[in-house]
C-alpha cells in the first residue's frame, strides 16, 4: 500500500441534490496528510458533534476508503454541517469518495483531467471547469 506523498489541505465537500426541495445533503472540510507509521486510513474529526453527528463518520470513512483505493492517508475533518431532514449517510459516502479522489489528484497520483468527474468537491488548485450553458 502506497502512502499519500504530500499533504492536500482544504478539501471542501458539499453534496446538495435537489436544491429547493428535500434531497441528500452533506458538507464537510478535510485536510489530507501522509499516513502515520502504521499506514492505512486514519480518520479524525475536530468537528463538534452538533455540527457533524458521529453517525455519519462510518459513511465518510467508507467513502474515503473507496476514493483513496490502495493509498493510505491520515484525514482530519476540520468543519462539517448537516441538515436534520436531508443529511443521509449515502450523501456523506458520495462526498467522501470524491474527496479521496480529489486528494489523489492534488497529490499528483491521478491526472488532473480526472477532476472533471468530481461534481461535489473543491480543493486549492482544483481546476475550474466550465459548465455548458443551458439553451433558453
Amino acid at each position: 500500500m502506497v502512502g499519500l506523498p504530500v499533504p492536500v489541505p482544504g478539501v471542501r465537500v458539499c453534496v446538495v441534490m435537489n436544491r429547493g426541495g428535500c434531497g441528500p445533503f452533506a458538507c464537510f472540510d478535510a485536510d489530507f496528510e501522509p499516513p502515520g507509521g502504521e499506514g492505512g486510513l486514519e480518520l479524525l474529526s475536530a468537528v463538534p458533534e452538533r455540527q457533524l453527528p458521529v453517525e455519519f463518520l462510518p459513511a465518510i470513512r467508507e467513502g474515503l476508503a473507496q476514493g483513496l483505493g490502495d493509498v493510505s492517508a491520515a484525514i482530519l475533518l476540520t468543519d462539517g454541517y448537516f441538515h436534520e431532514t436531508d443529511s443521509w449517510p449515502s450523501a456523506y459516502r458520495i462526498g467522501a469518495e470524491q474527496a479521496g479522489r480529489a486528494a489523489l489528484i492534488g497529490a499528483g497520483l491521478l491526472p488532473s483531467e480526472e477532476a472533471g468527474s468530481l461534481r461535489w468537491v473543491h480543493w486549492p488548485g482544483s481546476p475550474r471547469l466550465r459548465r455548458p450553458k443551458r439553451a433558453r
